[in-house]
């Protein structure tokens, strides 16, 4: 089997959760979809993109997180916004912009960063404990999603929005309140995608270069992801998302894709 065909057979696989009810098919339709060129992926991605409008809210004014993992299903979580953005943006700009700017308003207009917020009516949003202001990849996420809208929807305020989340150009701790948590290359990995389709590209080739000689073995596996810092689960691990945004953004840089075509 090539290796086109194995991408292409666990592609098919993810056709089980278009209809999951989950925020999240942003991360993994999109990006899950973008890359690949064959007619089943675009169909796919086509599907998703009308889930992700059937499943936005208008009165809250996003896509709630779901209810597909568990637990309360009207939150806003940060990790439901990067890929949701495009796929949205491909179906109904207007509520692509909506579901961004409704994140930016919480997450980043109301003191300290906070990552996840729970509706509780008739009060409004509620912020949050976990995860917790300094979680790294929120702010990772929270850029991936501005570089999305930049190249998609207008909004001179997205300028704005990247400068105060973007971070200094090194693998992140995965607490950043903590300097001592280990780190999240995975955070970094995402990050210097986001910086690439903003056209930071000094920025991004210096964390890759970090990244690269420091962090990836000699077959090519990032280590020293972090998943879950509080839960202690796979704080010092080779991360599936880390490994992927890692290939995307060298392959960005390096020419052998655009860095706006996912």
């Amino acid at each position: 089997m090539s290796d086109r065909e194995a991408a292409a057979r666990s592609t098919d696989r993810l056709t089980e959760w278009v209809d999951a009810d989950t925020a999240t098919r942003g991360l993994i339709f999109w990006y899950g979809t973008a890359l690949a060129d064959t007619p089943e992926a675009a169909a796919l991605r086509v599907r998703a993109a009308h889930a992700c409008r059937d499943a936005y809210d208008p009165e809250l004014g996003l896509v709630p997180w779901g209810a597909a993992f568990g637990g309360p299903r009207l939150l806003a979580r940060v990790d439901g916004v990067p890929g949701t953005v495009p796929l949205l943006a491909s179906v109904d700009p207007q509520a692509a912009r909506s579901h961004l700017y409704c994140y930016l308003e919480l997450c980043l207009s109301k003191g300290p960063f906070c990552w996840t917020w729970q509706y509780e009516p008739p009060v409004g949003w509620a912020p949050c404990d976990a995860p917790p202001p300094g979680w790294s990849r929120g702010r990772a996420w929270l850029l991936l999603a501005v570089a999305e809208a930049a190249h998609r929807l207008d909004g001179d305020d997205l300028a704005e929005a990247a400068r105060r989340l973007l971070p200094a150009p090194v693998v992140p701790p995965a607490d950043e309140a903590h300097l001592d948590s280990p780190p999240d290359t995975s955070s970094a990995a995402v990050t210097a995608v986001a910086l690439l389709k903003l056209g930071h590209r000094e920025q991004a080739l210096a964390l890759l270069h970090e990244l690269v000689s420091t962090h990836v073995t000699a077959d090519g596996r990032l280590l020293n992801g972090c998943y879950d810092l509080a839960a202690g689960t796979a704080t010092r691990h080779e991360l599936v998302w880390g490994d992927f945004f890692l290939a995307y953004a060298l392959a960005a840089l390096t020419g052998l894709v655009d860095a706006h075509d996912a």
